[in-house]
């Protein structure tokens, strides 16, 4: 070991004390509360005692003493409950307790989660592992109702020598990450209880003879099991870890961004530096073996910046080197409550600060723009938003591209990479319709008093359609003001504003409007239905509904806001009756009452659409386009609002309109008997919609004959009839049933299915064309990571395409046949063992 070695002992538990209690200085009363009573919570197991589970459940922590202030807590509890022999712990089944990430570091704030990790020995029985998990679950719910938010990791103590089947779950980067895993939690770790770690005071660049050295302590008696927990070296650089920690740290952004661009450039940092990468966690171990007091050169939160900037400086990227600065900043500013500003015990924190600000020059006007972000409003957000993502691609790039250079395959599973690719889709590819969220904990409130929606028709100057400004109509507010988005229609922008937090109910609509029948009154009936069909916010998706094709979740339909033929009516007469009450055909002038359809619908992916349709034939296109979002095999939505904005008839028109939506519904994703055909009268001209298991199509038809009978139960001129129609006349392959009940479109889709010595495979392409390939031979596994690697290599942009269009990655099925049933599964590499996802149709 290490030359002062009992002297480093000293230190160590000199320093680790220190960081508690900077950490617990940083806490308010519930998180020093959580943070005070974990060690106990973990270390025994009492009914009394949150977190409680029946059965065997692992309990006691190694070299675990409670301090003064737990044994009172642990005194007055027995009390209150009568128990006079006290709590006894006599087994010690967890090895250690500790906390990794920004807990006791400069980045530490009072709102900063809490990463544990529960390390236990591999050989704990997984039944019994599965119940400490179960613990660890309803202690991070105790603590969440004290608005703590509390994550815990149960880590064998082989993880880190045995390859890495977890998967992504929650705040786990199951396959994301590993060995650059144990370099964060390395440099970050603080010790709450339990062993010591060895790595900590073995001597620096062991690199392959590690742990034969560690081995070598252990038997000489230097280091004995009882007080000493060895997690593993470094015995190569984990080059092939960038592309999965990569996504990983992407998908973080979408929480916290400022820390995600600090971390993915280190990851270029490090990338940069190969083959003879400098982990920071050796650094750290190198600073801390020669220090004499606890200061800023074992903050990792500091090491991190001076890494990033070294590199940044060393490829000359000033604009980079900036936005590190200001992320770094903000990070740390954010951490404290006001009242905590001129703590004495948080004092360091301020003189990091200090020195920084004095090194990097930074005038006073832009600190005071940086500790202004409480106030920041929609422009100043929109700009951080584009930054960030920028720099974040860019650092993206660059590890893909060093990935590609040095021919380094990813380490990560085709399941995660799907899971992290698709939620990054789905939260920053900008396509059309989708309502893009720009808020990513930037600012706290981006509510405006005042929102105008001016309308531009075609012919002008400016480009038509509607524009969204945060101020009045006056024209001394709005005149040379840059308006905050455009759209074709108006529902759009109302979306916008609502999910983004600039519509509120105090909010004042303004609106201009040249061309369209949208009024004042209907603009603010429709944004007040909105608000109340649609929270702002939902928990995130599931990683199994990420591993799925999107289906409609909740879906909302609006009538007639723009164009009203029922409004331009005047004072005619309405003529009811049997063959004249059909709002798409009505009266006997048989008027089309639909002018406009307007579509919001909020995924499984959570992402929120709108569609907009007007005109004749508003009614038919908005039906098959939003079928079309809705493949064979999925649920209906779970909620169908019809809301109708016309001047005359608005019940008669949503009642029925609702009627026809649920009908098609059930014809699209019921069972597929041959194909079925739905007739629909639209003003003088009738359509038909042709429902396949693949997809809805739709075409004018000639008047229904009359001698046609009605089938049982259907309404006659409605009528859903079998019609021999195929649309796939390329298609000669036979293709399995349950390929089409997956069909889903704007999505590629590659399903295997055992045949012989090889398998066959099928792919659908975004708009479920199909491609059938038999008896292919060869590895799943490595055409998987090809096609992968083909998606993400492709960097080049075409015009109009955001950095996130590649994200959108293939999904990958397998085709299981068992005791004559067929399912479908998530595709799993050949080296995953665990248990299979199921991911048939719900």
């Amino acid at each position: 070991m290490h030359a002062n070695f009992h002297q480093l002992v000293e230190r160590c538990e000199q320093f680790n004390q220190q960081k508690l209690t900077r950490a617990s200085a940083v806490m308010n009363r519930q998180g020093q509360q959580v943070f005070e009573l974990l060690p106990l919570l973990l270390h025994y197991h009492h009914a009394l005692l949150p977190g409680y589970v029946p059965g065997d459940v692992p309990a006691g922590i190694c070299q675990f003493v409670p301090n003064d202030c737990q044994r009172e807590f642990i005194e007055e509890l027995c009390r209150a409950a009568h128990e006079h022999q006290g709590l006894e712990q006599h087994e010690c089944d967890i090895l250690g307790l500790y906390s990794m990430g920004s807990t006791s570091s400069i980045g530490q704030g009072h709102r900063s989660d809490l990463d544990i990790w529960v390390c236990h020995a591999h050989t704990l029985a997984p039944a019994r592992a599965a119940l400490l998990q179960q613990k660890c679950l309803l202690i991070s719910k105790w603590a969440d109702q004290r608005g703590v938010e509390l994550n815990f990791f149960l880590i064998p103590d082989n993880k880190f020598r045995t390859d890495n089947q977890q998967s992504v779950q929650g705040e786990s980067c199951g396959s994301a990450q590993h060995l650059l895993l144990l370099d964060e939690f390395y440099r970050s770790h603080l010790r709450i209880a339990g062993k010591r770690l060895v790595w900590m005071f073995a001597p620096g660049k062991l690199g392959p003879g590690y742990d034969q050295f560690v081995a070598e302590q252990f038997a000489s008696g230097t280091l004995n099991h009882d007080e000493w927990l060895d997690l593993g070296g470094f015995a190569r650089i984990p080059a092939e870890e960038y592309f999965g920690s990569a996504l990983w740290q992407l998908y973080k952004s979408i929480d916290s961004p400022y820390k995600a661009v600090l971390k993915t450039v280190l990851m270029e940092a490090y990338s940069h530096e190969y083959p003879d990468t400098q982990l920071l966690c050796r650094q750290l171990k190198g600073v801390f073996q020669t220090a004499e007091t606890l200061d800023e050169t074992q903050d990792h939160y500091v090491l991190m910046l001076e890494k990033v900037t070294d590199y940044l400086k060393s490829i000359g990227d000033e604009k980079r080197l900036d936005l590190v600065r200001r992320c770094f900043y903000l990070k740390v500013s954010e951490a404290l409550m006001p009242e905590q500003e001129n703590d004495e015990s948080l004092a360091w924190r301020q003189q990091i600060m200090d020195r920084l600000i004095g090194l990097w020059g930074w005038p006073a006007e832009k600190l005071a723009r940086l500790d202004n972000r409480a106030n920041w409003k929609v422009e100043e957000v929109k700009a951080a938003y584009g930054e960030l993502l920028e720099a974040l691609m860019q650092s993206y790039r660059s590890l893909i591209q060093f990935a590609r250079r040095n021919n380094i395959s990813e380490s990560i599973n085709p399941e995660d990479i799907g899971i992290l690719s698709r939620k990054l889709y789905a939260a920053f590819e900008n396509l059309p319709g989708k309502v893009q969220l720009i808020n990513l904990r930037i600012a706290p409130d981006l509510s405006e008093p005042d929102i105008s929606l001016v309308q531009v028709p075609q012919g002008r100057v400016n480009q038509a359609g509607w524009y969204l400004y945060k101020y009045g109509l006056n024209p001394a507010d709005i005149l040379g003001r840059s308006a905050i988005e455009h759209s074709d229609y108006a529902s759009k922008l109302v979306a916008w504003a609502h999910f983004n937090g600039l519509l509120t109910e105090q909010s004042r609509w303004h609106l201009f409007n040249q061309s369209t029948d949208l009024n004042l009154q209907h603009l603010q009936e429709f944004s007040r239905d909105l608000a109340a069909l649609f929270p702002a916010r939902l928990p995130e998706p599931s990683n199994l509904a990420l591993s799925r094709p999107c289906e409609v979740r909740h879906l909302a339909i609006f009538l007639n806001l723009e164009e009203d033929p029922t409004a331009h009516r005047r004072d005619r007469t309405l003529e009811f009756g049997a063959s004249t009450s059909n709002p798409f055909s009505f009266g006997r002038q048989q008027e089309n009452l639909a002018g406009s359809v307007d579509i919001i619908y909020r995924n499984s992916w959570d992402e929120v659409r709108t569609l907009h349709f007007g005109g004749s034939t508003a009614v038919v296109d908005s039906l098959t386009a939003m079928l079309g979002k809705m493949h064979q095999g999925a649920s209906p939505p779970e909620t169908l609002n019809v809301y109708c904005y016309s001047r005359h008839l608005r019940s008669l028109l949503r009642t029925r309109f609702e009627q026809l939506v649920q009908e098609c519904i059930e014809l699209r994703l019921g069972p597929v008997n041959g194909h079925r055909l739905k007739r629909l009268q639209l003003g003088l001209e009738q359509f038909g919609i042709f429902f396949e298991r693949r997809g809805v199509s739709v075409k004018r038809m000639e008047p229904e004959r009359t001698s046609v009978p009605a089938t049982k139960g259907s309404v006659q001129g409605n009528n859903a009839l079998s019609y021999a129609l195929r649309l796939d006349q390329h298609q000669r392959q036979p293709v399995p049933e349950v390929v089409d009940a997956y069909a889903s479109e704007g999505l590629v889709q590659f399903f295997f299915e055992s045949s012989g010595e090889g398998y066959n495979l099928y792919i659908l392409d975004e708009a479920n064309r199909t491609e059938v390939y038999h008896q292919v031979a060869g590895s799943k596994d490595e055409l998987v990571q090809s096609i992968n690697r083909l998606y993400t290599a492709n960097q080049e942009q075409k015009e109009g395409q955001s950095h996130f269009s590649h994200f959108n990655l293939p999904q990958y099925y397998e085709i299981v046949r068992t005791n004559d049933e067929v399912r479908v599964l998530t595709f799993r590499t050949s080296k995953d063992d665990r248990d299979p996802l199921p991911a048939d149709p719900v």
